[in-house]
């Protein structure tokens, strides 16, 4: 968790006529895990970069927005969350995740898919995957950002209720996936 001194450093930063350097450190600091975030939710490479790129020039141009209400964490990932579900309302997202039902599945795997399967070996990622958005969301958020209900409940822009609801059901979901997985391979 960040400590009271990232929250003044950073508004004592955006007060400041560099704004590139903030811009540098923050994307060096959260880039990766704001990128991460973004493909937890689309599972598309291509997409996650569009999003990553977006979110980094929402944030450049309203750095003097963040309140310290909550971390720089939980600000970007908020930011990530709703950015992706504009990207995901545009007629672009829906053009394109229309074409991926059109292909007939008996083509030869893409590049960009092999690459994609060789960075999920880990049977969990794979089965967090293949689950709901809004269950795969507080998963990613609760295990590897490790963020408090509190914080996820923000993010999500739901009560703490219905976060704690969703972890419950995700890590049910999970629990059916790896038992019919274990079946079908007996």
């Amino acid at each position: 968790m960040e400590s009271k001194a990232n929250f003044e450093y950073l508004k004592y930063l955006s007060e400041s006529s560099d704004r590139k350097a903030i811009f540098e450190e923050l994307m060096t600091a959260y880039g990766k895990d704001v990128w991460n975030y973004a493909y937890s939710i689309t599972r598309k490479w291509d997409q996650a970069d569009d999003i990553t790129q977006e979110v980094f020039l929402k944030v450049y141009r309203n750095l003097n927005t963040f309140r310290s209400e909550s971390s720089v964490k939980t600000w970007l990932l908020a930011i990530t969350r709703n950015t992706t579900l504009d990207f995901r309302r545009a007629a672009f997202y829906r053009k394109v995740t229309l074409m991926d039902f059109i292909i007939p599945n008996g083509q030869q795997e893409s590049t960009e898919q092999e690459v994609i399967d060789k960075y999920a070996v880990n049977e969990m990622w794979k089965l967090v995957l293949k689950l709901p958005v809004k269950y795969r969301e507080v998963l990613i958020l609760f295990a590897h950002y490790q963020l408090s209900m509190k914080e996820m409940a923000q993010i999500l822009d739901v009560t703490e209720g219905t976060v704690k609801s969703r972890l419950f059901h995700a890590r049910n979901k999970i629990s059916k996936l790896k038992e019919a997985q274990r079946f079908e391979s007996d």
